[in-house]
């Protein structure tokens, strides 16, 4: 992004925030007014497609009716203003299917009061032209604005949001092509889906034929549990210049766990919710079920667990195409846990390639108390010979002796610029060799199944800060990690809980308590 581009951005963000500012104090959380702002955005936009002179034909580009379009809520104000607002809610929330549909789904008017609705519609989203901003422009500004919603603690709005230098860096090593369909399973606000097609549009920009651009739209898909993320999703891949206001949604609202994926994909990217229980039980091929209040039957799967990660897992492997490849985000128990989670790393090993692992460090996630790893594995045809995909796995430790918060020293895209050149992206993992700073080693597949349980959550290096008096970490820093060494305990003790039977409920801490 050049430097005026970025001005711009922070500048249209500041003023999209002034007027958050203002909402809260209205009773608006922060993700409740983006909410607000995704449904006037769109009208905007719709009405200025629909009223482009240079369109062919502009009749052709009215999605939305004329009773309920954007020129019929603005030439109202007060009381009237706001019940013609809510009424073109609830008519066009009745689109299923479309990305009309996912942006209006459930959609309720939670401005109470009609001259703050009417100075958000007539002074903000009127005064600027959405359409002819560049899409970097309006999409980076409309993101900048999701990434303060995740700081609103209270919300869980920050489980959604994974950070945009690590999204970077994992498109950047996976290397998205032309030929590749793209998914996220667990896709929040759609951050995973922006940068792929951002990285192709950098790279293959100049030479796609229209045909591929418009097979591009169809190629990039996710899927979203909740209704109001993938609303935010939905808008957010708009303003990004990805779908169409009256084509098919790209973002499909529902449990990724409760089907079999008719789709497959070259190319899976995720960061699935953290949590360890699910509310539903994977029926595997094994059989075992354990009674909850939903059971899916996947005889897909290899494994029955309620473990929301290991389901997560599962379906990412199931969900992946033949020599097709995957980056996903997941909490360390994936990697130590005994049972069903032992099962999955030895499937994981014998039937795809494993290669690297990246040990995130913590501090950067928003929900509390995170120790997540990034794991990278193809997936290839079954071998005659019974010997297993994986040969080699490297694992890269950004995690000892990395300290990171979300505001005073937060995960930069330079932080992992050397797991980047070290990961060879295009290259054969076999011409991976070990960096100077001792961060990136090798590990055989004998090595790996050798060990207790395929525990793969593995560690070498020691913190240097915890036995040179020289390189103590300032006072703050250290509170900051003893509170996420907390949490991160307190969810592993709650885990063990919960498998001896013992209602999670009756564990909970809220996380105000921990970081008094």
């Amino acid at each position: 992004m050049s430097t005026a581009t970025f001005s711009q951005t922070n500048a249209l963000v500041a003023k999209l925030w002034n007027y958050c500012n203002v909402l809260r104090d209205n009773g608006l959380s922060t993700i409740e007014y983006v909410e607000q702002l995704s449904y006037l955005l769109f009208l905007k936009m719709a009405d200025e497609i629909a009223n482009d002179p240079f369109a062919d034909d502009p009749s052709a580009a009215r999605i939305v009716p004329t009773e309920y379009d954007w020129q019929a809520l603005v030439s109202k104000t007060g009381t009237a203003l706001e019940e013609q607002y809510r009424r073109t809610l609830t008519e066009l929330a009745k689109h299923p299917g479309t990305t009309l549909g996912t942006i209006f789904a459930k959609a309720q008017n939670r401005i109470t009061e009609p001259a703050l609705l009417q100075k958000l519609a007539v002074d903000l989203i009127g005064a600027q032209d959405w359409t002819g901003t560049g899409t970097d422009l309006k999409g980076d500004a409309y993101e900048g604005l999701l990434a303060k919603g995740a700081e609103d603690t209270k919300t869980g709005a920050g489980q959604y949001f994974t950070p945009r230098a690590l999204i970077d860096a994992m498109v950047e090593v996976t290397q998205p092509t032309l030929r590749d369909t793209i998914t996220d399973p667990a896709c929040g606000t759609g951050g995973f889906l922006i940068a792929a097609r951002q990285y192709i549009r950098k790279h293959y920009g100049d030479s796609m034929s229209r045909e591929q651009r418009l097979e591009l739209e169809q190629q990039i898909f996710g899927t979203e549990l909740v209704p109001g993320t993938a609303r935010l999703a939905a808008m957010n891949m708009l303003l990004h210049g990805i779908g169409h206001s009256d084509g098919d949604s790209l973002i499909e609202v529902g449990d990724a766990l409760a089907k079999k994926p008719l789709r497959h994909a070259s190319l899976v990217l995720a960061n699935p919710p953290f949590g360890k229980k699910s509310a539903i039980t994977i029926v595997g091929t094994d059989g075992k079920a354990e009674r909850e209040d939903i059971s899916y039957d996947r005889d897909d799967f290899r494994v029955t667990t309620t473990n929301k990660q290991l389901n997560f897992l599962q379906h990412i492997m199931s969900l992946m195409a033949i020599n097709g490849r995957a980056a996903v985000v997941l909490p360390d128990n994936v990697l130590f846990e005994g049972g069903a989670g032992e099962k999955i790393r030895r499937r994981l090993l014998q039937d795809f390639d494993l290669h690297t692992i990246l040990r995130l460090p913590t501090g950067i996630f928003y929900a509390g108390g995170v120790k997540a790893n990034v794991l990278f594995f193809d997936k290839k045809a079954p071998r005659a010979d019974g010997k297993p995909h994986t040969s080699t796995t490297w694992v890269y430790d950004l995690r000892t002796a990395k300290h990171f918060t979300l505001k005073a020293r937060p995960l930069r895209r330079a932080d992992l610029q050397e797991f980047v050149e070290a990961y060879l992206p295009g290259k054969p993992h076999g011409e991976r060799t070990e960096v100077d700073s001792g961060r990136f080693k090798a590990y055989s597949y004998e090595e790996l199944i050798a060990r207790d349980k395929i525990n793969l959550d593995i560690t070498w290096m020691k913190d240097p800060a915890l036995d040179d008096a020289d390189s103590q970490l300032p006072p703050g820093v250290i509170a900051q990690e003893i509170v996420e060494d907390l949490k991160a305990a307190l969810a592993e003790f709650a885990a063990i809980a919960e498998a001896l039977g013992v209602d999670p409920d009756e564990l909970a801490v809220e996380d105000e308590t921990i970081e008094a």
